[in-house]
């Protein structure tokens, strides 16, 4: 299991490649829910922070995916591939 250093090293790296590559996408950074704590979990975990991590990075995935996929239609002149 990685160490809470490692986790936020990752998250750190990931919200600095978006907001370099992607800056459009740094303003939905800080509302995503999983960020505040709750009256029943108030601190930050290493599961909580994971949560973010993963929920982060398949977010990221996505918009890169979705994004490359409308170049690549708007290049090719077609609605699709």
């Amino acid at each position: 299991m990685e160490t809470e250093a490692e986790i936020n090293a990752k998250i750190m790296k990931l919200t600095m490649v978006i907001q370099e590559n992607y800056p459009e996408l740094s303003k939905y950074i800080n509302e995503m829910p999983i960020t505040i704590p709750t009256a029943a979990s108030p601190e930050v975990t290493i599961k909580s922070l994971q949560k973010y991590y993963d929920t982060l990075l398949t977010w990221f995935r996505n918009y890169v995916a979705e994004h490359q996929l409308n170049y690549i239609n708007q290049r090719s002149g077609s609605g699709h591939l």
